[in-house]
Formats: C-alpha cells, structure tokens, sequence
C-alpha cells in the first residue's frame, strides 16, 4: 500500500508500496505504520503531552540500519527525527506525518575498566551506563535522573551531580561514531573531523546520528554520601539563602540542588508531612566518608528540619533518587533559565512560585553548577553558558489532561519573574513552544559557529530537531 509523508518543504509525498517493501527488506528492524500492532508502543513518549503520529517508523537495530534510514528520508526530501531514549521534554523524538529512525532498542554498553573508557549505543538510559561502569567504581557524568537517555542529554552538553567534579557530558566524551546527512558513518573527535566533534559537544541532534558513544570514564564511589534533608515550604526564605552561602564555599567533590514542591509519601519523611509543602536540599559529594561528613555538616544542622536522610550509599541508588518524581507517561512542561548569583530578588521570585504551585507533583528545582565545567573554556566546545553559577527549572507535572492548562500557565507565569536574571537557556530543557530566539540564547556565541558547521555537513537541513540549528547560506 502506497504512503503519503511530510517532506521537509512542508509539503507532502505519495511513496509506493514497493520504495516502503525496499526499505523493509534492507532492515534488520522493524518498520512501522500506524497499521501495525507496535505502533501505539512506538509513539508513546516519557512525555505524555507529546501526542505526535508519525507516517512512517524505522526502529534500526544497528549502524547499517541508520544509514539505510537516513538514505531513505534524504532521497525523498521527508522530514524526519531521531529517537533514542525517547526522554525529551520538548518531545522530539517524534514528528507528526513524517518519519522516524527508531534509535530506542540500541541500549549495549561496554566498558574496559583498564582503559577507562565506556562505549554507549544510543538507546542507552543513564542507568544502563551506571550498572555496567559502577561495578568497576567508575563512572561518567550523567544527569540526575537514571532514566535520562545518553544521546539526548549529551548532546545537548549534559549536567548532573559529577558536573562540579568532572564537568559537563561532553568534557568526557572522547569520540562518537556519527551517520552525517550523506549516509556516511563518521568518526569524530579531537584528531578526527574535529569540527564535526566541536559541534556534537553540545549542538544538539543538528548534524546527524549517532551510533556510538565513547566516555571517558571517573574514579566514582561506588559509595558516596548523598541524600536529602527536608523543611516546611514556611522556611524556605531562609532555607535558600543558607544554601546560597553554602554553595559559596563548596567544594567541587560537592554537588547539591534545591528543590521546592508538595512533599511525596517517601518513607524518609513524616507521615504527617505528606502532602505539604517543603524545601529540600538533595547533596552528593564525591570522595571519602571523612571529608563528606565534614562538607554536608552545615546542611544536618541548618534550622529545624523535617527530615534528614544523608548518609553512605551507593553512587547509583543516588542516581535514582528522584527518578519517581519523573515517571514515564506522565505530562511535563518545564521552563528553566541559567543564573550568575542567587539575589534576594531571584529568590523571592522563587519562593512565591513555590507558594502557587498547581498540582502535587509540580516543582520548582535549583541546581548548582561551576567547578570543572566552568574551568573548560566557553567555546571550546557548543555548549554554551558555562559562566552560570546555577540553573532554575520550573516543572510542571501532571496526569489529567484538564490541568493542563493550568500547569503550564504556571510554569510560564514563573519563569517570566526569571527572565530579568537570565544568562541564558539550557538546551536540553527547551519544550515545544520554544522560538527561535530562545533556541539562539541557548546556544550562546557558539551560533554562528554552528550554522557554519552545519552548513559543511548537512546543508539542506536533513536533521532538524526543535533546537534546530539552521545551516548559514
């Protein structure tokens, strides 16, 4: 049966039923339309509120199903995304009438503990990459969430609890494997088709796929001292400007973030808190028991908590700790800003956007950056931004599709109280809605660069993500 596809142009293509039967017959995976029992399987996203029907699905099993797939959408000009783990807030692993090369079932790791390096397909979770490299005490710098997907969060730079310790993603990516636009396969790195590895680091999934990752790999626990404590929302003015002193002085081996949101039913909290709303600082520190103790002490002993839960534990149950507060298939919306300092502006802002919050798993989160990936020169990768001292994310997260309205217009009325403190935008973090304006304050002074790089290596815009990044002419 014949099948009709967006092109890129924004119009449509009729494709016979014997180009699709070719197609089919090349793969070693599966191809999908919305006839097949996968289909519904294949569309569903961590993101719920993405409800995108693509014409045609090609779930590739290996590299020379991705070539076949990206021959395809450039020879009849159709527009096309590319799914790995399938975790984007923005949703786009997915496009509506076109084609999808299905990246999610590629989730081999492979690491040589010798040489400290980890080889990552691109369906891989963060929690893939942590099973197979913590049994040897290393690790990579991954997010905060073990569901994350490898590709997504890598090249969109990448942050998480090793970032202050070890930098971004990409400052511990050593190579890729990437198909360009014209079909090839591609090795990239710093002695390789640099360029191409300059923009990777960051430029977001603009200049082809990948089919491998290679990390460079850290001395990480496996034990760490890491955990929560926890105050009612009522102490939160003092509550964040302790922790804006105690980020100060931080060591690098210390990450730590706030986060202000109705309290879940954790079994670490009072039962009678349940359901009210708090602040808590979530730590992790890197390095030995003695000097841990020493560095999250002041956070034990701020004020009068509700609970604390900071202790010796292992550096993936960690990775996982907020995982349950981001499950799939629940509807997000998230807007989120990098900021120099913590003034008592900004802070009030937050904590007034904290006291509307519109539904039980809503939040508003901080983060704090610097350490070593402030200490890699801006520009010597595409990730931008790097000068921030913390990043605000404001989630909304919910079930029924009536609040939706309700959560996002939440999440916009309190990222526009914000917006006056900004240093830019995380990529990562962009939804849907993003214009091109905020595409280009989240690559920063890298943009222009970048448009140059995609220009050389996909000048007709093959891969055009919702960051996209416009080839120069």
């Amino acid at each position: 049966m014949d099948l009709e596809l967006r092109t890129r142009e924004g119009g449509s293509v009729r494709l016979p039923a014997a180009a699709l039967d070719s197609l089919r017959s090349s793969l070693r995976g599966e191809l999908i339309t919305a006839a097949h029992n996968a289909y519904d399987d294949a569309c569903s996203l961590w993101n719920a509120m993405i409800e995108k029907r693509p014409a045609l699905i090609a779930r590739c099993s290996g590299q020379a199903d991705v070539i076949d797939a990206v021959n395809f959408a450039r020879e009849n000009s159709l527009l096309c995304s590319i799914r790995s783990a399938g975790h984007n807030i923005a949703g786009s692993a997915l496009c509506d009438g076109g084609f999808v090369m299905d990246l999610s079932r590629q989730k081999g790791v492979r690491v040589d503990p010798d040489a400290r390096r980890a080889w990552v397909q691109p369906g891989a979770c963060w929690g893939d990459v942590d099973r197979e490299s913590q049994i040897f005490g290393l690790a990579a710098p991954g997010g905060i969430v073990s569901t994350t997907g490898v590709a997504g969060l890598t090249l969109g730079g990448g942050f998480g609890w090793l970032t202050r310790k070890h930098g971004l993603t990409v400052d511990s990516l050593a190579a890729v494997t990437i198909v360009t636009a014209d079909g090839r396969p591609v090795a990239a790195s710093e002695t390789q088709n640099a360029e191409l590895f300059w923009a990777i680091r960051g430029g977001g999934g603009n200049f082809g796929v990948v089919t491998t990752f290679e990390y460079r790999l850290h001395s990480v626990g496996p034990n760490v001292i890491a955990g929560m404590a926890a105050w009612p929302l009522a102490d939160a003015p003092d509550v964040l400007r302790f922790w804006r002193e105690f980020t100060a002085s931080a060591p690098e081996s210390l990450a730590s973030a706030v986060v202000l949101r109705f309290a879940p039913p954790a079994p670490f909290l009072p039962r009678e808190v349940h359901g009210a709303p708090m602040v808590g600082v979530v730590v992790c520190f890197i390095g030995s028991e003695e000097e841990g103790e020493h560095a999250i002490e002041p956070v034990r002993t701020f004020g009068s908590p509700l609970a604390v839960a900071i202790g010796m534990k292992p550096f993936r149950a960690h990775q996982q700790l907020l995982d349950a507060a981001q499950p799939h298939g629940r509807r997000y919306y998230w807007k989120s800003e990098y900021v120099g300092d913590l003034t008592d502006a900004t802070i009030d802002a937050i904590i007034a956007a904290a006291g509307d919050l519109p539904g039980p798993h809503a939040a508003a989160l901080l983060f704090h950056l610097g350490g070593a990936a402030r200490r890699v020169p801006e520009g010597a990768t595409a990730a931008a931004n790097r000068d921030a001292e913390y990043l605000i994310n404001y989630m909304g997260s919910w079930e029924a599709k009536a609040d939706t309205e309700r959560h996002i217009g939440w999440a916009r009325s309190a990222w526009r109280q914000i917006v006056p403190f900004s240093m830019g935008t995380y990529v990562n973090f962009l939804t849907d809605d993003a214009d091109e304006e905020q595409v280009r304050t989240s690559f920063g002074a890298n943009w222009d660069r970048l448009a140059r790089t995609k220009a050389r290596f996909d000048p007709d815009n093959l891969f055009r993500p919702l960051q996209n990044v416009r080839p120069s002419a």
